[in-house]
Order: C-alpha cells, then structure tokens, then sequence
C-alpha cells in the first residue's frame, strides 16, 4: 500500500470515534477503498468493476 495516500471519508460521517465509514483515495491511475475500521484491507477496483458497485448500489438505495 502506497504510503503517501491521503484518504478522505464523506461529509456525511460522523466526526470523533465513528469507524463506520468508507474512505476513497486516488493515486495517478488508481481508485482505493476502504473501511474505516479495517484501514490495512484495500480495494483498488477496476473502471469497469467500480461502475458496476455504484450502478448496484444506486439500484439497492432509491430514494
């Protein structure tokens, strides 16, 4: 894992001790996810692979 990666969470999370949140970094040619709680296990999704987890969760969360 890249050290030099500055991850970002929502504004939509809650400050302080919360450890529920998603975290996104981005490098030259590289997306990288993560959970909060879990900051050692990455995932550095394809294009193509990202596209589909975002239709999917558009489709799980309409408002």
């Amino acid at each position: 894992m890249p050290q030099s990666l500055h991850w970002q969470k929502s504004s939509y999370s809650a400050g302080g001790g919360d450890n529920n949140c998603l975290e996104i970094a981005t490098a030259p040619t590289t997306l990288h996810l993560r959970e909060s709680d879990e900051p050692a296990t990455l995932l550095s999704p394809t294009p193509t692979a990202l596209n589909a987890l975002l239709t999917a969760l558009k489709g799980q969360f309409k408002v």
